[in-house]
């Protein structure tokens, strides 16, 4: 067989896509490469089909336990010999699956780095021949990436021991910096690197002033995507628990998520997520979550991430199916502060913190701009786009910036005369001359910068001084008070050398009324159709155990939907229907299409 004849026999497509086929071609001829493609842009081909087509096993090692079974399920659907070894199995189950891949049964064998490093495995890993060695998420063997793992640093000590196993290592997400970090921790050096584009163009972003976020929550959810699956981020456990209980609370059907449950409670519940038609999955940001399922239309970030690295792999498991999808981050400056003392109390080196430091301006730089969001996105990946996207919120709305040189330099001047210590509501009340106990108390009442902002709201203030510490105009100091401090940029504006200017901020949106990429148009006997095959979806599904979307996705029902196709032949032209699915269950399908 070919890489083509796979594609379409097991996967049901017709055509690759971007550099799809140029790394299956160099791991068949036993080349090492470097994978960066976004989520949803098909990595899993790069090494699914080598490992069918090549003697032996390929190894894929992933994070993601939560997830192999259902990965390895969708795999045995469309007729893949598969199997995954993890804390998950029992004595006897692994005992089986170890006997099957002695056996040639298994193709493609899923571990977790902790099995992959065990002594007993590998040993095991001499007894058969290794296809390749596929390092899925391969951003987290760096201390710049956004999810480090420090066993992931050993697995070289593995793959050195085949030296002519080729290795490939996938990642949705990395800068510069964490490329290079990937490449030298495993010892990829020679390996070709692939470069996907980063763009998602069917991915709506668009970020809001947090002011109210469960009311902007509820309203957006409620408005713009009643009844659909999406996820919703926060920052920590107490705060997922709470936003899930008041989404319950209003109707919307939600499942918490987070690393201080049992591992038992976050299994069903990964399972709910996976198997439900329409849940709002709430989990923390810093928890790596997986999510295979195709049809998440939307995904909120309730609390800032860290940078743009870990916000761009988290909108990415939106719209995976290529369908629209909305991307929404709610930004204020209290989770820019939080976010910046997060980072500069840690124990990590200062190299490490400056860093980080230098990716959270980046992104509060994304949060702020007046640009297309889009381009500024992808810029920060090394990709250019010639033209404003026209689907991201800076593009369908109006922002207005103003003249803030002035504003900025009365600010840092209040920063400056109080002593480096104080945060923006406090400045913000000598700025405005308003005469507190505490202000009087420490004499700032008799300050040159008391009273001279009167003329600027509560609420301007606070966005002059988000946006200065976005620009890295201000520094926040690491003590519990987090009062901001001066930086080397900031004596640039109070001396006159450089102006700028500052966004104006919209209200946030209830129901924006944008015009966002439309979804396919579907006719009433589409639509019902499409109804009916989802139906029947959902009882296959039911009867196997897996989710609904490792028997096909909701693009090839409606496809189906559209083209009515009469008989099996018919049904394999259908993209996502390989010959295994058509043979096993496309009668069902075809039933229904016949009935119609």
């Amino acid at each position: 067989m070919t890489p083509h004849d796979v594609l379409h026999t097991y996967f049901g497509y017709d055509t690759f896509r971007e550099h799809q086929r140029e790394v299956i071609d160099g791991i068949l001829a036993g080349h090492d490469a470097f994978v960066l493609m976004p989520t949803g842009s098909g990595k899993s081909l790069c090494y699914q089909i080598p490992s069918v087509l090549r003697d032996g096993v390929g190894v894929v090692i992933s994070p993601l336990i939560a997830l192999m079974q259902d990965q390895v399920e969708g795999l045995r659907q469309n007729g893949v010999r598969a199997d995954y070894l993890n804390s998950s199995l029992t004595a006897d189950e692994a005992d089986s699956v170890e006997r099957r891949i002695m056996a040639g049964e298994t193709d493609i064998l899923y571990v977790a780095p902790e099995r992959l490093l065990s002594n007993g495995f590998k040993h095991f890993l001499t007894r058969f021949p290794v296809a390749l060695f596929a390092i899925d998420e391969a951003h987290c063997v760096s201390q710049w990436g956004h999810d480090f793992r420090p066993e992931y640093l050993r697995i070289v000590e593995v793959t050195a021991r085949f030296p002519d196993v080729p290795r490939l290592a996938l990642t949705a997400t990395a800068d510069a910096v964490t490329r290079d970090d990937i490449r030298g921790k495993l010892r990829l050096e020679g390996a070709r690197e692939f470069v996907s584009s980063f763009d998602r163009p069917n991915i709506f972003y668009r970020v809001e002033l947090k002011e109210k976020p469960t009311r902007q929550l509820r309203s957006f959810i409620t408005t713009e995507h009643p009844g659909e699956t999406g996820i919703v981020y926060c920052r920590t456990r107490k705060r997922v628990e709470e936003v899930a209980r008041r989404l319950d609370e209003a109707g919307i059907p939600a499942v918490p998520y987070h690393a201080g449950m049992p591992s038992e409670e976050r299994r069903a519940k990964q399972r709910r997520f996976a198997r439900e038609e329409a849940v709002v999955f709430v989990a923390t940001i810093a928890f790596g979550l997986g999510i295979d399922r195709p049809d998440v239309r939307f995904v909120v970030h309730y609390d800032m991430p860290l940078n743009l690295e870990a916000y761009y792999q988290e909108t990415g498991r939106a719209g995976r199916d290529a369908e629209p999808a909305d991307a929404l981050l709610l930004y204020s400056l209290s989770d820019a502060v939080a976010a910046r003392q997060l980072i500069e109390r840690s124990d990590g080196p200062a190299a490490y913190r400056s860093v980080q430091i230098r990716k959270l301006e980046a992104l509060s730089g994304y949060c702020e701009t007046v640009e297309c969001r889009r381009q500024v996105l992808l810029r920060y990946f090394g990709e250019d786009m010639a033209a404003p996207c026209g689907n991201c919120g800076t593009c369908v709305g109006t922002i207005a910036s103003w003249d803030g040189t002035e504003a900025a330099q009365k600010a840092l001047s209040c920063v400056y005369r109080t002593g480096q210590c104080f945060g923006a509501r406090y400045l913000t009340d000598v700025l405005r001359g308003t005469a507190t106990e505490r202000i009087a108390r420490f004499g700032h009442d008799r300050i040159k910068t008391f009273g001279v902002g009167a003329d600027l709201a509560d609420g301007t203030w606070r966005s002059v001084f988000r946006q200065l510490l976005a620009g890295g105009y201000l520094s926040v100091d690491v003590s519990q008070r987090a009062g901001f401090r001066l930086t080397d940029k900031s004596w640039d504006i109070l001396t006159g050398d450089t102006t700028i200017r500052f966004r104006k901020d919209m209200t946030p949106a209830r129901g924006t009324g944008k015009e966002k990429t439309p979804r396919r148009a579907v006719d009433d006997s589409a639509s019902a159709l499409f109804d009916e095959l989802r139906r029947v979806r959902r009882e296959i599904a039911q009867e196997r155990g897996v989710p609904a979307y490792v028997i096909f996705h909701d693009k090839t029902l409606l496809d189906m939907a559209f083209r009515c196709p009469r008989t099996v032949e018919d049904l394999l032209t259908i993209a996502g229907v390989g010959e295994s699915k058509a043979r096993r269950f496309g009668e069902r399908f075809l039933a229904v299409i016949r009935a119609y």
